[in-house]
């Protein structure tokens, strides 16, 4: 099925692994014109090559205040009309609440929830302006049901993302702006899979090892299986399409069933 992405200018954050290089990759399949936001410059212009087609990287820290005006300015240069936002950047660790510090609890709101507020504040008005587009933040199953085993700052923040979803999408919904969360479990890829990453911490928590981390986790899964990436960018892509065009203000969950709808 044709999406209608082609020539469409998506910005994705977080876009140089994980989700957010999956989303870069399918908008670029698609034909859309896929900038590409990340912190680490050398990282993200491996993952532009990558993606390769029109994709333009853009190094940017989305937790720096002046990040929505760099980008503005960035796309103006370009003479670029945004249609697509995808805020994928977001991580966490795997620290009981007793070994979370306030900074901790800072630096999560400042990624999950004053980030992608500073760029829907930014490029809404310009997607209205422009005859309408499409925004998906990339939630969590953590921000629908507190996570027992992530930071509790990542479950809190992330609740609180979906909440700012909505209140955007009341917001815009009538200008042909639409809004919605995607809301993945667990995720096979560098987060959970790296060295360092969240098997590995939860392990030496545990006094387990990774793979039995991962097995365990799996099996809580009614799938019984992580989700992919590219998964999650199916999700993502059809939520950008024109052709979608009559949810806005919702969360859609790719968890594999892991917490209950109703």
């Amino acid at each position: 099925m044709d999406l209608e992405l082609r020539g469409k200018v998506c910005v994705v954050t977080g876009a140089s692994r994980g989700i957010g290089f999956a989303c870069a990759r399918l908008l670029a399949a698609e034909g859309a014109r896929v900038v590409m936001i990340a912190r680490d410059r050398q990282r993200l212009r491996r993952a532009a090559d990558e993606v390769g087609g029109s994709a333009l990287a853009l190094p940017l820290d989305v937790t720096d205040p002046d990040a929505p005006r760099q980008l503005r300015s960035f796309l103006e240069r370009g003479r670029l009309r945004p249609w697509g936002l995808v805020n994928g950047a977001g991580t966490t660790r795997a620290r009981p609440l007793e070994e979370l510090p306030d900074e901790a609890w800072d630096e999560q709101w400042r990624l999950h929830v004053l980030a992608p507020m500073r760029l829907m504040r930014e490029l809404c008005p310009a997607m209205a302006n422009g005859g309408g587009g499409r925004v998906v933040n990339l939630g969590s199953s953590a921000g629908r049901r507190p996570s027992s085993t992530l930071d509790m700052s990542y479950s809190v923040t992330k609740a609180a993302q979906h909440s700012l979803s909505r209140a955007f999408a009341d917001r815009f919904a009538a200008r042909g702006v639409l809004v919605n969360v995607v809301a993945p479990g667990p995720v096979a890829g560098d987060l959970w899979e790296a060295r360092g990453g969240l098997a590995e911490e939860l392990a030496a928590r545990l006094g387990t090892t990774s793979t039995e981390v991962l097995a365990a986790t799996s099996s809580r899964i009614p799938t019984g299986r992580m989700t992919t990436p590219h998964e999650v960018a199916l999700l993502v892509a059809l939520l950008l399409s024109p052709r979608f065009g009559n949810a806005t203000g919702a969360v859609f969950p790719v968890d594999g069933g892991a917490v209950p709808a109703f």
